[in-house]
């Protein structure tokens, strides 16, 4: 069995979710002082690869502890659309399945290529990273509860398009006004009367406010080597696995695909 490991690195470099705190790290303890390295960090839960459970969004939502361990490992299927998606390009059910099968109960892990865009990937740039990924068309969401999946993920910091969230809707009003760069963008690549049709109101967010409830969730941040070629459009072993965050609404997580010899 060889492991593959799905997982974005994390230290206090890495970008953060706009206005959420970043992550801290300091020793409190060095060995040549106190005969031990000991060190101390304070972050948000919504960087780094990690895993967004139920009550992220549900009041009464389940929390990491309490998400069954057999949704967080199990067959699936890594689809690459890497080759088709640049800046603030649309994804939809469709793609996915003329690439792979996906199965009803699977794990879906999507590598859009953007990850490389990532603090520590291979072309860092955190404007790009944050605010012009990819994202799915509004109709993913039902077709996942259709497949009756439990655990999806992506390479992108959300699995939203960027105007299904605040950076393309109004994060950054009174600041550099980021929400106007990505609407004039959108714009440009779809034509301004069409954003209201592929990105209505009832879309906001919706791949966290219509799943969430239905116990559909997902992985943000995913990247290391899911761009392996031999990962890329089969069938897999693959796992997601926070630490055991009673009442936590998220978790850092490692991602992990495991392929037979």
């Amino acid at each position: 069995m060889k492991l593959y490991d799905l997982s974005q690195p994390l230290n206090q470099d890495c970008s953060f979710w706009p206005f959420y705190p970043p992550f801290e790290v300091k020793y409190i303890k060095r060995k040549a002082e106190h005969g031990v390295n000991a060190q101390y960090i304070m972050t948000s839960n919504h960087m780094g690869t990690h895993l967004d459970a139920p009550r992220h969004f549900v009041t009464r939502g389940k929390t990491i502890d309490q998400i069954p361990l057999e949704w967080l490992y199990g067959p699936g299927v890594i689809v690459d659309l890497s080759d088709v998606l640049g800046e603030l390009d649309i994804f939809t059910p469709e793609m996915i399945e003329e690439r792979v099968e996906v199965r009803e109960g699977d794990i879906l892990f999507i590598h859009t290529g953007w990850h490389k865009y990532a603090e520590f990937g291979s072309e860092p740039d955190e404007e790009k990273y944050l605010h012009r990924h990819p994202g799915p068309h509004y109709s993913i969401c039902d077709w996942l509860l259709e497949k009756k999946i439990h655990l999806w993920g992506v390479d992108m910091v959300s699995t939203d398009h960027p105007m299904n969230l605040p950076i393309g809707r109004f994060l950054g009003r009174g600041g550099l006004e980021h929400w106007q760069k990505v609407r004039r963008q959108c714009e440009a690549k779809f034509g301004a009367d069409q954003l209201d049709v592929l990105f209505p109101e009832s879309a906001y967010q919706l791949t966290h406010n219509k799943l969430f409830p239905k116990d559909c969730i997902h992985v943000e941040n995913l990247g290391g080597q899911i761009g392996a070629p031999e990962l890329q459009n089969r069938r897999l072993i693959l796992g997601a696995f926070p630490w055991l965050f009673k009442g936590g609404e998220a978790a850092f997580c490692r991602a992990v695909a495991f392929v037979e010899d």
